[in-house]
């Protein structure tokens, strides 16, 4: 062992070393937290610590591959070099500080997300600005910066007086340090090529499965695999019974299949008399049912909403698709299930698609995406810009940027407070009211999508406004729930105010991560509809899903129209209880208590959904239920790959 401390290789085997023992001590911290929620068995245990090992060690050696790469070339004249001790010596340094910052992004991210890094990680990455910002406005980045470079300084002074630079820097060539050169950078490779983090995976503890990983690694391989080809890694089925069982699940009294075969389109006809109002949709950043009090809350976060939802169609057992604002954007535009890897709005070729705003321009409507953040996050501008949608963003001007429809940038004067993810709530709702104002001056019919941000991190808003002190998530609820009251309240003088229609519907809900890979209760959102005319409230009891919502108000609206989507009127009286819904690899589906999983590797679980007690318990099914689940997968990746979403 001591001589893995001497010779070119000396500070390379310290590195790891304290690389190593650093990731245990991650990993210990995250398992004791995780024991908050969980029980874990002796062999979980063992392969939490054991299978991390493995993880940690492969890490280290994937992101030591340039030193050793340096150390195999660079001649003996040159290594002894005193600007090479320096230049060492300053990249050992820096290498430490980035490891440390990467450990407490770890903890942090694990406190928001109950996961190792993942695909949100690699989005993190890309939209700094965002990111830095949230950062900054969430912790005492002074102070935690100081105390980063405060114990890199400690490490790099105890490795100092151990003698590990000098014997870096002794007397042995570098003939001596080939044969372990290749041997560190050949097992290196070998980890990037075979191992696969999903071998972490197997089981059904999801606190398990995330402890087993290693974060930096997690990150490389959400990298890699940002979008997942179904047909590579899920369970098939033929294609024609694929789209039969699909579109036996999708008939409708009122409706007609228009093409045979592998296709979806049919034509809707309305009953009872058509008319058109105005919509408006407040999508609600990280709103989940339990912080209603109809879902048994007691703190009394959301008075207003509490207040209305029994005096409007409200949903009151629906289900988000996902866990991404993405994804929740993805399910009340394309009505569709999600399909692996990320939301389609930030994928690839998502111009000119089958989508709600589709619908409402051909009915005579224009169509305006609100956002009080830049839209160029997450690529929303270019979704919504592309399929039939204008832009009012709180955003930069970017160079060379096109889309189908306008783009407005809201101005200073309309901004009274503003955090990194954007204006407040009841700024971009005046900005709203502002919009509605001048288009029916106009006499156009609008449909309106907002997208809040004040129930995000860092959780601040205008002072003065609740009772609550900023900076956590129950207050961001009730301000949130404040701000709406206001818009409500103030839209009801508007001329345009009888013939308008509100939903209101959360994007996901505050957290997903459970015990269960995927838990069904972290994906129970509220959703209602108001201002309908001629309606009596209702409360839809029946399991219902994010894809629902517009083919629903539709038919209350008794509209004809071409349906591309995989949404149902829910009041139709074919219509069985169904939600669909996933993380990124994991897929869904639940019809009543049946629920089915679908993983990488063709893997196929089947459960019996407890909703008291929110336990799964494993079952078996008819072969014909597990195939009505690939199906709607299967059919749905299948139409996008192919182009047959678009219009």
């Amino acid at each position: 062992m001591k001589k893995l401390f001497t010779g070119r290789f000396a500070l390379y085997f310290a590195f790891l070393a304290y690389f190593i023992t650093l990731s245990f001590i991650v990993r210990t911290t995250l398992f004791i937290s995780a024991c908050q929620h969980t029980d874990f068995t002796l062999f979980e245990i063992v392969k939490i610590f054991s299978l991390g090992l493995f993880f940690d060690v492969g890490s280290a050696l994937i992101i030591t591959i340039p030193y050793a790469l340096f150390l195999l070339i660079l001649p003996d004249k040159l290594y002894h070099k005193k600007w090479n001790k320096i230049f060492t010596s300053i990249f050992f340094f820096f290498f430490i500080v980035i490891t440390l910052f990467s450990f407490f992004a770890e903890l942090t991210f694990w406190q928001e997300f109950e996961s190792r890094f993942n695909f949100i990680a690699v989005d993190y990455l890309i939209y700094t600005y965002e990111v830095i910002h949230n950062i900054n406005e969430s912790y005492p980045i002074p102070l935690l910066l100081a105390a980063i470079l405060f114990l890199a300084s400690a490490i790099t002074y105890i490795l100092y007086r151990l003698k590990v630079f000098n014997q870096t820097f002794d007397e042995s060539t570098r003939k001596s340090t080939n044969v372990r050169s290749f041997s560190l950078i050949i097992f290196a490779v070998l980890f990037i090529t075979f191992v696969k983090n999903s071998w972490a995976e197997h089981g059904n503890n999801h606190y398990t499965n995330e402890l087993s990983k290693a974060g930096t690694y997690s990150f490389f391989a959400a990298f890699k695999n940002n979008e997942l080809n179904y047909q590579d890694f899920y369970s098939q089925i033929d294609d024609k019974k694929a789209f039969e069982l699909v579109r036996k699940q999708l008939k409708e009294t009122n409706a007609s299949f228009i093409n045979a075969g592998l296709s979806i389109k049919r034509i809707v006809s309305g009953e009872g008399e058509s008319y058109k109002p105005n919509v408006i949709t407040i999508t609600i950043e990280s709103l989940s049912a339990d912080f209603l009090a109809h879902y048994g809350n007691t703190q009394h976060l959301t008075p207003f909403l509490d207040s209305i939802a029994n005096h409007s169609v409200f949903f009151s057992n629906m289900y988000a698709t996902g866990t991404r604002t993405v994804r929740g954007m993805e399910a009340l535009t394309l009505c569709i299930p999600p399909t692996p890897g990320s939301s389609i709005v930030r994928r690839m070729d998502n111009e000119h698609l089958f989508s709600v705003g589709h619908v409402f321009k051909e009915k005579g409507y224009t169509n305006t995406f609100f956002y009080g953040g830049d839209g160029y996050f997450d690529n929303m501008n270019h979704f919504f810009g592309n399929n039939e949608y204008n832009i009012v963003d709180r955003g930069r001007k970017l160079l060379n940027e096109t889309y189908g429809g306008t783009r407005t940038l809201i101005h200073n004067k309309d901004v009274t407070f503003e955090n990194a993810w954007g204006i407040c709530d009841e700024d971009i709702f005046n900005v709203v009211v502002k919009d509605a104002d001048e288009k029916y001056k106009h006499h156009q019919l609008f449909n309106n999508f907002i997208m809040t941000t004040s129930n995000h991190r860092p959780y601040t808003f205008p002072a003065n406004k609740i009772n609550l002190p900023q900076g956590t998530r129950e207050a961001a609820v009730r301000y949130t729930d404040y701000a709406i009251k206001n818009f409500i309240e103030n839209i009801k003088s508007k001329p345009w105010f009888k013939n308008t229609v509100i939903v209101i519907v959360a994007d996901h809900c505050a957290s997903s991560a459970g015990k269960n890979e995927i838990d069904i209760s972290k994906y129970q959102i509220p959703c209602m509809i108001l201002n309908l005319k001629n309606t009596a409230n209702t409360n839809i009891h029946k399991m219902t899903s994010q894809i629902d919502v517009f083919p629903t108000l539709w038919g209350f609206l008794g509209w004809n129209y071409t349906n591309d989507f995989f949404g149902k009127n829910v009041l139709d009286s074919n219509y069985k209880s169904r939600v669909v819904l996933g993380t990124y690899q994991k897929l869904a589906y639940m019809q009543n208590d049946s629920l089915v999983i679908l993983s990488p590797q063709r893997k196929i679980e089947s459960y019996i959904y407890n909703k008291a007690k929110n336990e799964q318990r494993k079952a078996n099914f008819p072969k014909l239920f597990t195939d009505k689940a690939i199906a709607n997968y299967q059919t749905a990746y299948e139409l996008f790959k192919n182009g047959g979403l678009k219009e």
